[in-house]
């Protein structure tokens, strides 16, 4: 019971800053299994078939609030469900153990995390052009959806920040989107495991636990925004996961205790440099705000 309970907290922080930043649950309840000793494609499937739930009724929550474009939907799902199958077989025949291979992903997935919501501006981006299509969306859910299922993570990282980037569809629409198009994902990639893990066990009390945390967290996401900055919710997220895949990746090199003890304090260390770095960016941006809107109001 007890690490049922676990595992349904990871499902929910998880889906919190999922709900919240447009990416991040996968990265983060694969870094959580990854820690605990589960096997990398075990994992990962245990991953994806609780984002089947979660998914599904994030999904649902953005298609309520008018978040979801659902012909980029359309475009971004299918060549994603095509990447994920695909990634999903070549996780489960990696020769060589998969455990650094996933784990060294989800660090650069964490430290972009980390980088992108602690250092860089979170500017409110002008929409301009016409919506993207076929020939950004394709490429796009092809190799998101392949290094999602590969590598635990990364649906949301590379999809919520490229359609960002774009500047062709306005942020709660890339969220909703790319949020509501993850269900298909999930449930292809889910379906490659099943297919390819045959004889491999999985544990459906940890997928029932990380679904049934996600599920509970999925409706509350965009409201903890109100109260926690999305520039410090990326930073604590990136920086945990960064923290903790970089211990399984240093074991999994039989890296000498005292350096792996080392350098992970020096990480813990830098962490609540960037989360420090983050409040005391959000205080600024809130008061500019304040300001702003105070002169709007006096002219």
């Amino acid at each position: 019971m007890r690490a049922f309970l676990l595992f349904a907290l990871a499902g929910l922080i998880a889906q919190l800053v999922d709900g919240s930043l447009g990416m991040a649950y996968g990265v983060t309840s694969t870094s959580v299994l990854l820690a605990a000793g589960t096997a990398p494609a075990i994992a990962s499937a245990s991953v994806h078939l609780a984002e089947v739930g979660t998914t599904l009724v994030s999904g649902a929550a953005h298609w309520r609030f008018g978040n979801v474009d659902w012909r980029v939907v359309g475009i971004l799902a299918v060549p994603g469900a095509i990447g994920a199958v695909v990634g999903a077989y070549v996780l489960v025949n990696l020769t060589e153990d998969a455990e650094p291979y996933m784990a060294g992903i989800l660090l650069l997935l964490g430290v972009y995390v980390l980088l992108r919501f602690s250092s860089r501006a979170i500017a409110k981006r002008v929409v301009s052009g016409p919506r993207p299509g076929g020939r950004f969306l394709g490429p796009l859910g092809l190799i998101a959806g392949f290094l999602d299922a590969s590598g635990g993570g990364g649906w949301g990282p590379v999809a919520t920040s490229s359609l960002l980037a774009s500047g062709r569809l306005e942020p709660r629409k890339v969220v909703g989107s790319v949020d509501t198009s993850e269900f298909v994902v999930a449930l292809a990639a889910s379906i490659g495991f099943l297919l390819s893990l045959a004889q491999q066990d999985i544990d459906y009390t940890v997928v029932l636990a990380l679904m049934l945390g996600g599920v509970i967290a999925a409706p509350f996401a965009a409201y903890l925004v109100r109260l926690l900055p999305a520039r410090v919710l990326g930073t604590g997220a990136g920086g945990l996961i960064v923290v903790t895949n970089a211990r399984t990746l240093l074991n999994g090199f039989d890296v000498p205790s005292g350096i792996v003890t080392t350098v992970l304090i020096v990480l813990a260390v830098l962490w609540v440099g960037a989360i420090v770095l983050a409040v005391r960016s959000a205080r600024r941006e809130r008061a500019l705000a304040e300001l702003a809107a105070v002169g709007a109001a006096r002219s």
